[in-house]
């Protein structure tokens, strides 16, 4: 077992910072600016041979009482509750706080070993800078700069050295595929979530934007492994004004660029917006494999079912080869088929086509209909083979191929979606024509 290492301090003293250091990605949103990070965040750190989990919290207020600060400080007391060792983060340049002090009571209480590390220690007297923070009995201080990486690697060593060596392990019972959540703000993903899980892992909160980041979330659901990615709300850019959306709308899309299948969530109760279409739009041209999930159905009536039905049909009729499922993430309505269909969208997506069959294919769909003439001359199609996976693509090989129409081309992608069955994932189609010997390059 990988031991569980989670980042606990108060706001802005560089947890996010050093998470990214740790994992060696840019996964935790970082800005100068307190409260950024709000839910749990994991990770895979690795020091030599050694790996870890490391996960990044929000601004700890262990006094919180209501609202998202409240919220977050939930997250926090639940990563800790899973922690192996909790690495205490402390702001060396601003000095001991009460907050700190606070934080540090609390960590006692847990039971959990605790490493104090004092951030942003770039180039001082380390005993005179970490002197003060004795006081914590929270063990010796320990000077990092997570920004610049002095002092992370020998911290990290000694934290690891507490944990036995690990046992060679089976890495591919983690994998599986990444599902990435998207859609609206408040239209229901985080609730979503916390569904499929039967926990609250991410701050479910009545209030449009409550999640900023993009948390990856594994999961294990009859006998198979997962990976949720819960995501900022995405808006129209006219409407992103802090510069801290500006951040999650960029991660969002980077969450789905790097996800199997998509999750596009839709609010039932209100109409489908210029927005779902633009999102819906942004996975169609990533090429990702896609689920609709219409939430709060529950909540609406008859003639607000049917009306919303139409309005999918007209506004989205471009992601016909998705499933739609109609369901109550509050409820727990309905998730058994999503996620049917989720496994479907990703077999299909990473599906294997065989080149003979796939020539045979194209045989049929010329015989059934040619591809228009381009002057004098016919385009000639010979074979075809697959050329990817996560959208599928297929290859096709012959002569003046770029004269081939759009709509033509289309035919093409229906023949293939049709005999391979490929429900839940666009397919793509590249032309390659060979180049004619006799003509001599300019």
């Amino acid at each position: 077992m990988k031991p569980t290492l989670v980042l606990v301090g108060r706001p802005n003293v560089g947890k996010s910072t050093l998470f990214n250091r740790l994992t060696r990605t840019r996964d935790a949103l970082v800005a100068d600016m307190p409260g950024l990070t709000r839910d749990r965040h994991y990770g895979l750190g690795r020091l030599g041979e050694r790996e870890f989990l490391v996960v990044d919290t929000g601004g700890f207020e262990p006094l919180a009482k209501e609202g998202i600060v409240a919220e977050m400080a939930r997250q926090a007391e639940a990563a800790i509750a899973e922690a192996d060792a909790l690495l205490f983060i402390v702001d060396g340049r601003t000095g001991l706080t009460p907050h700190d002090k606070q934080i540090a009571e609390r960590l006692r209480r847990s039971g959990r070993p605790i490493f104090l590390a004092v951030n942003k220690g770039e180039g001082v007297d380390r005993a005179v800078f970490s002197a003060e923070f004795h006081e914590l009995a929270c063990g010796e201080p320990h000077v990092i700069s997570s920004a610049h990486g002095e002092g992370v690697r020998p911290f990290v060593e000694m934290v690891l050295e507490t944990f036995p060596a690990p046992e060679s392990e089976n890495d591919d019972d983690s994998r599986g595929p990444r599902v990435a959540i998207v859609g609206r703000p408040n239209v229901g993903k985080s609730t979503l979530i916390n569904a499929l899980l039967g926990e609250e892992r991410v701050i479910a909160f009545d209030m449009p934007g409550t999640t900023r980041d993009a948390i990856s979330v594994p999961f294990e659901r009859d006998g198979r492994h997962y990976t949720l990615i819960d995501t900022a709300g995405l808006r129209r850019r006219g409407k992103v004004f802090e510069a801290i959306e500006k951040f999650s709308v960029i991660k969002t899309l980077q969450a789905v660029e790097e996800a199997n299948v998509v999750v596009l969530v839709l609010d039932a109760s209100q109409d489908v917006s210029d927005q779902d279409a633009h999102i819906a739009g942004f996975v169609m041209e990533a090429g990702r494999a896609l689920v609709v999930a219409v939430n709060k159905w529950d909540d609406v009536d008859d003639y607000h079912r049917e009306r919303i039905k139409q309005d999918i049909a007209r506004k989205l009729h471009f992601l016909d080869f998705a499933r739609h499922h109609y369901i109550s993430a509050l409820q727990s309505q309905g998730i058994n088929g999503l996620m049917k269909s989720v496994d479907g969208a990703y077999a299909a997506a990473m599906v294997k086509l065989p080149t003979p069959k796939l020539t045979r294919v194209l045989q049929l769909a010329l015989v059934k209909q040619a591809p228009p003439r381009h002057g004098a001359f016919r385009p000639k199609m010979r074979y075809a083979h697959q050329g990817g996976q996560n959208p599928p693509v297929v290859v096709i090989h012959g002569n003046a191929l770029e004269h081939v129409p759009a709509s033509y081309q289309r035919f093409l992608e229906r023949s293939f979606v049709e005999a391979f069955k490929l429900q839940g994932t666009p397919l793509r189609i590249e032309f390659r024509s060979t180049r004619n010997p006799f003509v001599k390059d300019a």
